[in-house]
């Protein structure tokens, strides 16, 4: 997938998952790379809403009685112990410094794309959308499988490779992998596969045309 030119107006930036659980020091899911590229998302969420791309957030919860968990409860134990990612507590609300601009919406979900069970295809639908913007954390999975189910609904996906970030991997029979290897590996896959890949900086070449176009507008 080549993306050459991002259209503001057909355009929408999605933050997956960038939550105090995640993003926090000290949060019982911490991810701390994800707390490293906070200012890259807050630069890239200036630069689209600056020229209009539509901004939307994801969260991912679950409830307390853990009626919506499916496997998530055999898969990690902050999520079982309710020690994380339980709707209405302040560990699944948005980071402090990329908290949502007034009118911007946070799509709950309880699975890792963004897509599965939520009303997001309908809002982007709604907004006339056909290429979307992937930000946020983990970058090979909540990011990857949001990504993922974009292509498969016929979006353009760009996905931001130093505005997305993960964590190290213990091993779990198959040998460890550092976080950087983990974003590496998944960033050369979707690049492959499903997205085109590109750094904040090539974001804001991409769309500078339309920039001129909105601001020179705006003058007139």
């Amino acid at each position: 997938m080549h993306v050459d030119v991002i259209d503001p107006k057909k355009t929408a930036m999605i933050v997956v998952d960038m939550q105090n659980d995640f993003v926090a020091s000290g949060a019982a899911m911490e991810t701390p790379a994800a707390r490293q590229i906070v200012p890259k998302i807050a630069e890239a969420l200036r630069v689209c809403r600056d020229v209009g791309i539509k901004i939307i957030y994801t969260a991912h919860v679950h409830r307390r009685d853990g009626c919506d968990m499916g496997l998530f409860d055999d898969l990690h134990p902050p999520i079982a112990n309710r020690d994380a990612l339980v709707d209405g507590t302040p560990g699944v609300e948005i980071y402090a410094d990329l908290t949502p601009a007034a009118g911007e919406h946070v799509i709950k979900k309880h699975r890792y794309s963004g897509f599965f069970g939520t009303d997001l295809d309908i809002i982007l639908r709604e907004w006339g959308v056909d290429t979307v913007i992937i930000s946020g954390t983990t970058t090979e999975n909540c990011c990857h499988a949001t990504a993922r189910d974009a292509m498969f609904r016929n979006y353009r996906v760009v996905f931001l490779s130093d505005a997305t970030a993960t964590y190290d991997y213990p091993d779990r029979g198959f040998g460890s992998m550092p976080a950087a290897e983990v974003h590496h590996a998944a960033i050369v896959i979707l690049a492959a596969s499903t997205a085109h890949v590109m750094s904040v900086d090539d974001m804001k070449n991409r769309i500078s045309s339309h920039s001129a176009t909105v601001a020179g507008a705006a003058t007139h």
